[in-house]
């Protein structure tokens, strides 16, 4: 009799135990969903999660017998996706974009004039006008603009202005003599001077030569950049962005990403990359991981081995088709580069080398094959970018098991001026994303916002079609190379997560992992392409909790 109480005791205490645990569970019903697994696409129609967050399983409706008393979610129909992964953009560069002049998309000269004139009115007590977005290839007359040209509008304090891709920027003659730029200032290593027909700086600067005028930029403090940080993780949940691979960090950056997370602050997930293997790497001294209940981690380094397309910076193996003289500039020697990568993958990170230009790309290849004893490292280096590629270069990615971090909004940008630069022949090797995954080689794909709008369905938009958002070219400009849908998802999921070697708790909505999902407004799959990019978010949920709703479901 004994026992059979005791046995009664113990099962009770069981069902007690289980109709807890089932009580934690929430289930979300009445959608479709879709989730990228190493074995395929999943679909499912619930979607059940517990309390701390974690994915208990997905499946069809029989789950919810099987889940009684979970909390349940009525999804009214709509599409339900695993959180999406930016895998190469700044977050810092973002949240400033919301507070500095922001000149993207400016269709003229004229018109990038007439809002540095407003924003300066606007503006009375600024001590520097700060901006960026410029794109002069975008402008009926594609010349760089000059100092001159700001000067007619701004004359009383110093404007420092970065083109789209950050890697020019266009300065007034105020900013020119706090930076001791003239005729005799030599072009820094890595860097170019713009020059007139008499020597003179025009106020153009790219890359490495921005330097000079950022050096007497007032620094930002501690505040101002988590009100910039804050800024941008609610415009990225908005978009159905539940992770952001931060592409160059500082110390600085470092330290409130830390801060934040330890406030419960960080409303995404970011894996921080730190800007150089120099003095900030150094300080850090070791990988962060899963940081601040897996809201941070500190686990790469970002190098630059040569600068961008646009400005003729990014480094070619022959002259460029349009400037036959240049050849674009690479930043490091090849010894030089090998020496950061070993620095930093000696020490346990990761290393995300920016290259455009093909010879960029060959010497990133050089450096992580040195290091990597030409075999792949469990880092999984990376290569950010990764534009042109000659064809015999693009087979050592797969081989070495390093990542192509691609933007596929980057290639229907570009796609207007990238032949003109490099011709026929090269092109080929250029935004070449089926040739990279037949391959073998795994594509996290991103935007570089804010190079790029954050958005992370024009992203998926233009993987699927090579078009512009105005359908532009008809049939997609080298629509070979463009990816399926389903390979399109899971780069800005489960490989971007296996990018950042986090494939085991993100990316994908499988039982164990954290239940970062969006619900969206229409269906993926079934909707024509053009309509991918017109996708809207209603809901964004990081760790099982709401992040953001642009209303209800119903």
């Amino acid at each position: 009799m004994n026992q059979i109480k005791k046995l009664s005791t113990i099962l009770a205490l069981v069902l007690l135990a289980s109709a807890k645990i089932a009580v934690a569970d929430t289930a979300v019903h009445n959608i479709t969903g879709y989730t990228s697994t190493s074995d395929g696409l999943k679909s499912f129609t619930v979607l059940v999660f517990d309390d701390n967050g974690r994915v208990t399983a997905t499946g069809d409706d029989r789950l919810l017998l099987a889940y009684p008393t979970a909390t349940r979610i009525d999804g009214s129909g709509k599409t339900l996706l695993p959180g999406l992964i930016d895998a190469h953009a700044h977050v810092l560069g973002l949240g400033l974009l919301k507070s500095n002049l922001d000149l993207t998309g400016t269709p003229s000269l004229d018109s990038a004039i007439e809002s540095i004139k407003a924003y300066a009115a606007e503006k009375p007590d600024a001590r520097w006008i700060l901006g960026r977005g410029w794109n002069q290839v975008l402008w009926p007359v594609q010349a760089f603009p000059t100092a001159a040209q700001i000067d007619g509008v701004v004359s009383d304090r110093p404007v420092w202005l970065r083109r789209i891709d950050g890697r020019a920027g266009w300065a007034n003659s105020a900013a020119m003599r706090l930076a001791g730029i003239d005729a005799d200032t030599p072009d820094p290593v890595g860097g170019k001077i713009l020059r007139d027909s008499n020597g003179r700086a025009t106020g153009v600067l790219i890359d490495r030569a921005m330097e000079l005028v950022e050096a007497n930029v007032p620094p930002m403090n501690r505040s101002d950049m988590r009100t910039a940080v804050q800024a941008a993780s609610d415009a990225l949940l908005a978009e159905g962005i539940t992770g952001v691979h931060d592409a160059g960090i500082d110390l600085m950056n470092a330290e409130v990403y830390l801060s934040m997370a330890d406030n419960e602050e960080l409303d995404l997930r970011i894996y921080a990359m730190i800007g150089g293997a120099g003095e900030v790497l150094d300080a850090i001294g070791k990988p962060i991981r899963q940081y601040g209940n897996d809201r941070l981690e500190i686990a790469a380094v970002k190098i630059y081995s040569d600068g961008a397309l646009g400005s003729r910076g990014a480094a070619m193996i022959e002259p460029y088709d349009d400037d036959a003289e240049n050849r674009g500039l690479p930043f490091w020697t090849q010894s030089e580069l090998d020496a950061q990568v070993a620095k930093a993958n000696d020490m346990g990170f990761q290393v995300g080398v920016h290259a455009i230009g093909d010879l960029g790309n060959r010497m990133v290849l050089n450096a992580f094959e040195k290091a990597q004893g030409g075999k792949p490292s469990p880092l999984r280096n990376r290569v950010e970018h990764a534009q042109i590629i000659t064809p015999e270069d693009i087979p050592r990615f797969a081989k070495l098991g390093v990542i192509a971090s691609m933007q596929a909004t980057h290639a229907t940008s570009d796609m207007n001026m990238a032949e003109d630069r490099i011709g026929p022949k090269r092109i080929l090797g250029g935004y070449a994303w089926r040739r990279l995954l037949d391959s073998g080689a795994v594509i996290a794909n991103g935007s570089d916002f804010p190079v790029e709008l954050s958005n992370p369905f024009h992203g998926l938009y233009a993987s699927v079609t090579r078009q512009d958002r105005d359908g532009e070219p008809a049939g997609g400009w080298y629509k070979d190379q463009a990816l399926t849908r389903e390979e399109a998802l899971h780069s800005f999921t489960l490989a971007a997560a296996f990018a950042a070697r986090q494939e085991d708790r993100l990316g994908s909505l499988e039982p164990g992992k954290w239940a970062d999902f969006i619900i969206i407004d229409r269906d993926y799959f079934e909707i024509p392409e053009s309509e991918i990019d017109d996708i809207r978010v209603l809901q964004t949920w990081v760790a099982g909790k709401r992040a953001f709703a642009a209303g209800s479901t119903e």
